[in-house]
């Protein structure tokens, strides 16, 4: 599957089949993740791949909207090092961008789910402790959030997208009330 295809396909994906992913899947998986941009090609993010079915489950009450991760075959958790890069949330969510579209291009389903919240700290903080205990991991780096991948078990319509005139411009910012 070609990438424009892969990005046209692409859906959150929330109800999964209860098939494990072959191992050279997983491979491919983490190949897109470890190949994606990073500003200044800092090793700004990593990610800590989670097949154990009980894990998965723990993980599952991370937030109230991560109830999936328990169908899922398996959680692809995101940590960035803030300390090494400026860019440690741009190059998080584009892995996870890549990781997304990949697992799209292999005929996977996958739903994002954000731990890292910008707007509320203390949310962000309890959330990304949560993850620190299952996980073991560091209080050096930041846990942006946990991507859940599977065998779809629904297939849903295409997205009804509105106008591109309404987000894109040319040369310049257009007003729409002009």
């Amino acid at each position: 599957m070609d990438v424009i295809t892969a990005i046209e396909k692409r859906r959150e994906i929330t109800s999964f089949h209860s098939l494990n992913l072959l191992s050279e899947t997983l491979k491919q998986l983490e190949r897109a993740f470890y190949l994606s941009p990073s500003g200044n090609n800092l090793p700004s993010r990593e990610c800590i791949v989670v097949t154990d079915r009980v894990m998965l489950n723990q993980l599952s009450v991370t937030t109230p909207y991560m109830k999936w991760l328990e169908q899922a075959a398996a959680g692809f958790v995101i940590v960035a090092n803030s300390e090494l890069s400026k860019y440690w949330l741009q190059d998080a969510t584009i892995a996870g961008s890549y990781l997304w579209l990949t697992a799209t291009s292999l005929q996977l389903g996958a739903a994002w789910g954000a731990v890292y919240h910008s707007e509320n700290y203390e949310e962000s903080a309890q959330r990304e402790q949560f993850v620190r205990e299952q996980l073991n991991v560091p209080e050096s780096l930041r846990v942006v959030a946990i991507l859940g991948i599977g065998y779809p078990a629904i297939d849903p319509p295409p997205k009804e997208m509105y106008p591109i005139e309404q987000i894109m411009h040319h040369e310049y910012y257009q007003s729409r009330e002009e």
